[in-house]
């Protein structure tokens, strides 16, 4: 026990020791601080700067108005009206992505769609169907059905998919919900799953020679890369090559859209609008691979949807298209900014402003 306390005090006193330091010590060690707070503070200065003064200059134009367009981009509209295009197939009208929001979106007199907006999945046996989100569970009677959460459309088959009612849960202008129950054969095909033929068959008939797409690949990784080879053989099949703009949120896909069909047009991803914005903010020639920008008009503290933006995208040639606008009065804005569309889940709605 004596030799253990011993050998404590020995370490206690040679801690003790090693604390001391002498005054050069102590001037390196302040230096030391000195710089690491410096260091700091430029960080910090930067990301103030970047995150929060440049943003708040986004009203302040960076480029000379621009007024009129003589480039090849036929999506940026001046002397037309901005273009409106159904969300999801208009998705306050009908079911989304089904055949009777399509049909709805065709059938009116009193206005009009010019771009038809829906998401591809691909199935268990290689099928290319129209569903936004990751499952089938929130659009559909799917967890009833197959007896769990989490159905993805890839683990299922075109056949199993066909069984479910997709406009389950969908709750119209007046809040009610008109589908919700069928089963079986009750269930109208006009609201289960729609393949990418089908829809493309009905609508190339419906509307030859003016109506435009926006097609969003959903998938990622190789099935995501067989997906764009699907959609564009379709693209081809169907001579909607030069009408479509096709956009994803996956890395891969738009490095694979890029390499293998640089032909087609297509829209930003989340890191190129990212980029884009940061040139605008800093008033430099913007380095991209694309032709449209599809957007929010804000997102967090960033504002999108000024008319600095759109002149500073037009200047380079690029089209302003924003999602997802429900409300008149922020269309009828961003129109007057000079916004080339407007992607809305009402399209009636939004046409009687525009």
């Amino acid at each position: 026990m004596c030799k253990k306390k011993d050998n404590q005090k020995l370490e206690n006193e040679k801690k003790k020791e090693k604390k001391v330091l002498t005054p050069e010590q102590k001037i390196k060690r302040k230096k030391k601080k000195l710089v690491a707070l410096s260091i700091c503070f430029v960080l910090f200065m930067v990301l103030m700067i970047n995150l929060v003064f440049l943003p708040l200059s986004a009203g302040n134009s960076r480029v000379n108005a621009v007024n009129s367009y003589t480039g090849e981009n036929h999506y940026i509209k001046f002397q037309d009206r901005a273009l409106i295009s159904a969300h999801r197939a208009g998705g306050d009208l009908a079911p989304e992505e089904t055949m009777m929001a399509f049909e709805k979106c065709m059938e009116p007199l009193d206005y009009k769609v010019d771009i038809v907006e829906f998401d591809l999945h691909i199935t268990k046996d290689n099928e290319l169907v129209l569903l936004h989100d990751d499952t089938v569970d929130r659009t559909s009677n799917a967890v009833e059905y197959f007896g769990k959460k989490k159905n993805r459309v890839r683990e299922r088959t075109l056949a199993e998919l066909k069984e479910l009612n997709f406009g389950e849960n969908f709750v119209d202008v007046n809040g009610k919900t008109p589908y919700k129950g069928l089963r079986g054969k009750d269930i109208p095909d006009n609201i289960k799953i729609l393949t990418l033929d089908e829809i493309l068959t009905f609508l190339t008939s419906t509307r030859p020679d003016d109506l435009y797409y926006i097609i969003e690949i959903k998938d990622g990784g190789k099935d995501g890369e067989l997906a764009m080879d699907i959609l564009h053989d379709r693209m081809v099949k169907y001579g909607i090559v030069d009408k479509t703009i096709v956009g994803t949120f996956k890395d891969n896909v738009t490095k694979y859209i890029d390499k293998k069909y640089p032909e087609l047009t297509r829209s930003a991803s989340i890191m190129e609008v990212l980029n884009f914005y940061y040139s605008f903010l800093y008033g430099t020639k913007p380095n991209v691979n694309f032709e449209v920008l599809q957007i929010p008009a804000s997102y967090a503290w960033f504002k999108l949807d000024t008319k600095a933006f759109i002149d500073y995208a037009h200047h380079y040639g690029i089209a302003v298209q924003y999602w997802t606008i429900n409300n008149p009065k922020q269309a009828k804005e961003l129109v007057n900014y000079g916004a080339d569309a407007i992607i809305t889940d009402n399209p009636e709605q939004i046409y009687k402003v525009i």
